[in-house]
This record gives C-alpha cells, structure tokens and sequence, in this order.
C-alpha cells in the first residue's frame, strides 16, 4: 500500500469508530423527543432540542470529518467499503444501550464484514495523481458521469415527491433509497473538495478556482438531504435494519459513481479487480447476515417484517407496531410459511 493509502486508511478506521457510536447516541435522542414530541419519522423536529440527539450529531460530524479527510488520500473504493466496520460497532452497541439482541449468526456476519474490508484494503487501487481541482471538474463533467448525476436525482426525486407520502411509513427502501442516491453524489463531490484542500495546504491554491465553491455548495446540499431522510429512517425503523441495508445501498452506489468519474479500476488488472468484488460480496453477506437474524430467536427461525416497534416499555413490549410475542402467552408470533419450515426441519 502507499503512503497516501495508509493515511486513508487509518483515517477511515477512526471514522467508522465515530459513526458507528453516532448511530446509537442518536437513535437515543430521537426515542428520548419522540416521548414528549412529535416524531421526526412523522415529520417532527422535536429532536433538535434533545442534548442527546446533538452529541449524537456531534460524534457523527467528527466521524464524517475523518472520512472526508480520508477521501482526500485514498480512492472511494478503498474508503467506503470500510464504512462497514461502523455497522458491527452500532450492532454491537445496539445489542449493548438499546436491547436489539444481536444474535450469533449477527456476530458472524460481523466477522464476515471485517473479513470482506481487509480484502479489499489489501487489494485497493493507487490514488490517482491529480494537480488542480479543475482535473477533477473535467472528470465530473464527462457524458458518463453526468448520465449518471442525472440518472440519481431524478430517481432521489421521484422517491421524495411520489413515494415518500405513500410509503416511507411502512417501506424502509424509500428513506434509505433517497440517502444512498443522494450520498453517492456527496462523495464525489467531498472527494474533490477533499483534494481542493489537500493541494491548497501544500502550497497550491484551490479556493480561488469556482469550481472548488460549487463542489462545495453540492457537499451541503446533498449533506442536509442525507441527514433529514436518514434521521426519518432511524426514527421509523429498527437501528440493526437500517444500519447494514443503508451501507450496502451507499457503498454499491458510491462504487459504481467513483468507477465512472474517477476511473479506479483502469488503474487495476482484472485479478485485482475480482478480488475487490470478492471482498466486496463477502461484505454483502455480512451484512446480509446481520439483517436476517436481527430478531432470531435460539432454536428458533427469524420471521418478522423489517418495521419493528419503536418506543418499547422495560418488559420489552411497545405500544406501536407489530408485537414480538403475543401478550396472552408470551409465545413467539410466526406467519404459516416459518412454521412449515419449522416443522419440516
């Protein structure tokens, strides 16, 4: 690995650290002012006078800082992917603060998480040498990647204005679909800053060119979209649900934006390449893992929908949503289709 690589890589391991952490703090605050407010997965906004949900927003900041730092060294395709340790912190803190019982076959979805990263971190491509911030407009001004920009918002519209009011209460794909579009987007674009600021600390002045400015104004921009949607998510869904289904949305999607702008693979031969899939798929099933065995019980299949109760009471019950068990008998509630598998296993 070079030099660059390292320094991203050591910074995208701090940024999972952090981020991992924020998605507790703030799922936390979010529970704490839906209690005595309006939920923000109903449109409230109660939660920006919860402390907690800003300590929350804080450690994430610190988080997103280290991994736009990271952005600046090392190519998407190294940086991103590892957003995945982030999952296996939250899980296990999820399993730890928030009682969302983290079951064996999670643990080893964890472990297949860490194992699909270290492939791909050994395996990833050399930062491309890049001299001025005008190299990067040119790139994100190619026919391909603007078909791609404009492929993404459209379909990031559509899910706002069409399927949002329908669906974002009991469909988890509206909310994360949206943050994911949009966040491919962001990193594009946080990458170029990222090198803007890089070469201007060197010596060589970026910020005098424009286009330092209008990559900066698409940062916000996507950043404030991404946040309200993924805040939606969080208030809405169960945090192990969101967590893996958000990162494979993003991670496959930035993949696919920095393939097309940044050229990563034209820097690889096609060994390196099956490799990084490879990895990449093995990051897949961990977080494939994780998902399907949130709500395993042992001895026991996995059969609830993915909208799980949000605002539970000490015994574990909520007041909302689907039940875990039934209140007469405590006994685990499964559709016909677990319990002929049950039965035939």
């Amino acid at each position: 690995m070079s030099a660059d690589n390292i320094k991203g890589l050591l910074l995208a391991l701090s940024s999972s650290l952090f981020i991992g952490a924020s998605f507790i703090v703030k799922k936390k605050g979010l529970k704490k002012a839906g209690a005595s407010g309006v939920r923000a997965g109903v449109g409230g906004y109660s939660y920006l006078l919860e402390p907690l949900w800003w300590a929350g927003m804080i450690t994430m900041i610190v988080g997103e800082v280290a991994n736009f730092a990271a952005y600046a060294f090392a190519p998407a395709i190294l940086v991103t992917p590892l957003g995945a340790l982030s999952i296996i912190i939250s899980a296990v803190l999820a399993h730890i603060m928030l009682r969302e019982k983290l079951h064996i076959f999670g643990i080893l979805g964890c472990i297949l998480c860490v194992v699909g990263s270290t492939t791909i971190v050994l395996h990833a491509p050399p930062e491309g040498q890049i001299e001025s911030v005008t190299e990067v407009w040119d790139l994100a001004t190619e026919p391909a990647f603007l078909l791609y920009a404009a492929v993404v918002l459209a379909a990031a519209f559509v899910l706002i204005v069409r399927f949002v009011p329908q669906y974002g209460q009991t469909h988890i794909m509206v909310y994360i679909g949206i943050c994911s579009l949009v966040g491919s987007l962001s990193v594009m674009s946080v990458k170029a800053l990222g090198i803007a600021l890089k070469l201007t600390f060197s010596g060589m002045n970026q910020l005098v060119y424009p286009q330092t400015w209008v990559f900066s104004f698409v940062v916000i921009s996507c950043i404030v979209t991404q946040m309200n949607y993924l805040n939606k998510a969080l208030d809405t869904f169960n945090t192990a649900v969101v967590s893996p289904i958000y990162y494979t949305m993003f991670t496959s999607l930035t993949i696919l934006a920095s393939v097309i702008m940044f050229k990563d693979w034209d820097r690889q031969n096609p060994t390196q390449i099956v490799t990084e899939m490879c990895g990449f798929v093995t990051i897949l099933s961990g977080t494939f893992l994780l998902h399907k065995t949130k709500d395993m019980v042992d001895g026991l299949p996995p059969h609830l929908p993915i909208r799980l109760p949000k605002h539970a009471d000490e015994n574990g019950f909520s007041t909302e949503g689907i039940p875990l068990r039934s209140a007469a008998d405590g006994i685990p509630l499964k559709s016909p289709r677990a319990t002929d598998s049950f039965r035939s296993s």
